[in-house]
């Protein structure tokens, strides 16, 4: 039996629905034409950070003005990105390297904090190549006179603006923590965004008592977390005319069939890739393969939402009920 398994996303017909997620796999060029190999529909490459941006801008005004104190607290944590990714010319480069190596579509991932700094890099990736933009929202807000619509609507501008510029698709990586996320969703796809990208990690720091310092603290997705995307991929698939990717916890070919039947364009792995190799991708796409076979589905576009809360036997257990049903069946 032939299975289809291609699928829409952002506008593009990919030829699977795994995608390699903006990582440290992404990072190194030579990982690219293997993921393809492997079965990627489509790659994303590693977030390019205001902070990197602002680093060699400020290099720039330190070579002319030869104020060499200036910045140093800022500073701090600047050979760590360097390495991690090299700026953005670098970063431009890259782009253009990846679009050389692979036939499939190449996204580029953008996390800024000023309105205008957003605008202004996204033009330029799009400049450089890039078939997409994954703009990777990640805004702690601490500031106790900032309430949840100033920052609602602080996000959706900056989508706005970002549409305004650039013609290329839009995806919006988002954390889950908003009170009304399917308006919100609503909000932005208004605002001219093609997809999301649910969900992003917030890394928590941890503390060190004998340095008496907040650390920064990276621990590798689990698959349960995949069950948070699940469900709200499975919420907005019917209310939202827009591409879904799930992320988070997508470590089997099970965690990716199930995101898919609940709605998912696509899947998006980054951790599984770094605990288990490049060739997982591989696994995944067997594995997949393999099932979709033995339950007689034969495209990946007949799976595709076949679980959402609409199409699901039971839509209440993607809302409140869930919550009653597992304290009950565990007692």
């Amino acid at each position: 039996m032939n299975i289809d398994f291609s699928t829409d996303y952002l506008g593009f017909k990919l030829s699977t629905p795994l995608v390699a997620s903006a990582g440290p796999v992404t990072s190194l060029p030579q990982n690219l034409p293997r993921l393809e190999e492997f079965g990627a529909g489509a790659i994303v490459l590693p977030s390019l950070f205001a902070e990197q941006i602002e680093h060699e801008e400020l290099a720039v005004y330190d070579f002319y003005s030869e104020m060499d104190e200036a910045h140093a607290e800022s500073r701090s944590y600047f050979p760590e990105m360097d390495f991690y990714n090299s700026g953005r010319d670098k970063y431009l480069q890259n782009i253009e390297l990846a679009k050389q190596s692979v036939k499939i579509p190449v996204f580029a991932s953008l996390n800024c904090r000023a309105a205008g700094q957003w605008t202004r890099e996204a033009k330029r990736l799009q400049d450089a190549g890039a078939d997409a933009i994954e703009i990777n929202i990640y805004d702690v807000v601490a500031d106790i006179e900032r309430d949840s619509r100033a920052v609602e609507l602080e996000q959706v501008k900056i989508i706005e603006s970002i549409r305004s510029q650039v013609q290329i698709p839009i995806a919006v990586k988002l954390g889950p923590y908003y009170t009304a996320l399917p308006h919100f969703a609503r909000q932005l796809a208004d605002a001219g965004a093609n997809g999301l990208v649910l969900f992003n990690r917030y890394l928590e720091p941890e503390m060190d008592l004998q340095e008496m310092s907040v650390q920064p603290h990276l621990e590798l997705s689990r698959p349960n977390e995949m069950r948070l995307p699940l469900r709200w991929i499975a919420i907005l698939r019917d209310v939202l005319p827009i591409s879904l990717a799930g992320t988070s916890g997508v470590h089997s070919p099970g965690d990716a069939i199930k995101l898919i039947m609940a709605g998912a364009d696509v899947v998006m792995m980054t951790s599984a890739m770094l605990k288990m190799g490049v060739d997982h991708m591989e696994s995944m796409f067997l594995g997949m393969k393999t099932w979709m076979h033995a339950n007689e589905y034969t495209s990946i576009t007949q799976m595709k939402g076949s679980m959402s809360r609409k199409n699901c036997p039971d839509p209440a257990g993607f809302e409140r009920s869930n919550y009653i049903k597992a304290i009950v069946s565990y007692v």
